[in-house]
């Protein structure tokens, strides 16, 4: 395998290739000749500065592609036309023809397509999502994502909506199984920065009749990185960064399709009560993503864990949200 891109976020993908058992870290590959010597000699690996030179000199399996968005879609493309999989940083590319050039560009060639949405190998969010498909919260309400964080630097190519709520929508169409009916949203750009939205609060309206509550901006002094469910039967609560996940009962757990019969006066359908937190064992998302990402490229059934399609759909409801935020209307998309 080699990575295309090692700033930030490439550096860790070599990072963890390079302590792989089952995966050898041929090369790396970065526009920068003086970022490229640095890591490629920190992981004692060929380096080069263009994919030309990667492919012409080693046989890949596959590559992970992190390198900025707006060259995603020609990177992914040459790749998989030569028969290499590929795994592609989120979001996907930067705008939704670029996504379906890639996802019908690994089709053709009869390679894999993963994206990045690393979160869904977050050990508390596997748990999460167990327990929800289990039937622990009963019927689904609400699904409210919170991603704030001061102004990233390394971020140039995108707003925080294709940056961060890539995440978040991602992760709410995961837990609910659900796409969406509607979108309402504001955006704001404060900072000036950059050319692009900085604020985002968004409502979205899923097929499941779940509502979701989107909360992201690059403001805050701090790093916020919480998703909360809420249903029938209480409501789960995760951190992202501590991998916590906890649990808050609804006591009166009652049936809510008879609530219109209820004397409202004298009966509650909502009271609170335990808290649990559960156990999780703590691993690195990453690790995790990759050893998913490599098993399925050794299968037989060749099916990304994350796909092409996962990957879209994010990107669009992102750019739909934008769109949404900036024309003051409903976005149906």
């Amino acid at each position: 395998m080699a990575v295309v891109g090692v700033g930030a976020m490439g550096q860790n993908h070599a990072r963890v290739l390079n302590d792989m058992p089952n995966v050898e870290l041929a090369a790396i590959v970065d526009a920068s000749s003086e970022r490229a010597t640095s890591v490629g000699e920190r992981f004692k690996v060929p380096y080069y500065t263009s994919v030309a030179e990667l492919t012409s000199n080693h046989r890949l399996d596959a590559v992970i592609v992190s390198c900025p968005t707006i060259y995603h879609r020609d990177t992914a493309v040459d790749l998989m036309s030569q028969g290499i999989h590929v795994l592609v940083e989120k979001p996907i590319s930067f705008t939704l023809n670029e996504a379906r050039d890639m996802i019908e560009c690994a089709e053709a060639s009869g390679v894999l397509l993963g994206v990045g949405h690393i979160e869904r190998y977050n050990p508390a969010i596997v748990e999460l999502k167990k327990r929800i498909d289990r039937g622990d919260l009963g019927k689904i309400f609400m699904i409210h994502s919170r991603r704030q964080s001061p102004l990233p630097r390394r971020i140039v190519d995108v707003g925080v909506g294709m940056d961060l709520a890539t995440h978040e929508l991602d992760m709410m169409r995961f837990l609910t199984n659900s796409d969406v009916s509607y979108i309402s949203a504001e955006v704001s750009q404060v900072t000036k920065a950059k050319a692009r939205e900085d604020i985002i609060f968004a409502l979205l309206r899923f097929k499941s009749e779940v509502l979701g509550i989107l909360d992201v901006n690059w403001v805050t002094p701090t790093q916020v990185r919480e998703i909360s469910v809420t249903g029938e039967k209480g409501m789960f609560s995760v951190n992202y960064h501590s991998q916590e996940i906890c649990f808050f009962e609804n006591q009166a757990t009652p049936n809510f399709e008879q609530m219109a019969n209820w004397d409202t006066e004298r009966e509650f359908c909502v009271v609170a009560g335990n808290m649990t937190r559960f156990q999780i064992t703590k691993r690195e998302p990453l690790r995790l993503e990759l050893e998913a990402f490599t098993t399925a490229v050794l299968s037989e059934d060749k099916v990304a864990p994350c796909t092409g399609h996962d990957g879209y759909h994010a990107l669009k409801l992102a750019l739909e949200i934008v769109t949404s935020g900036h024309a003051s209307r409903i976005v149906t998309p």
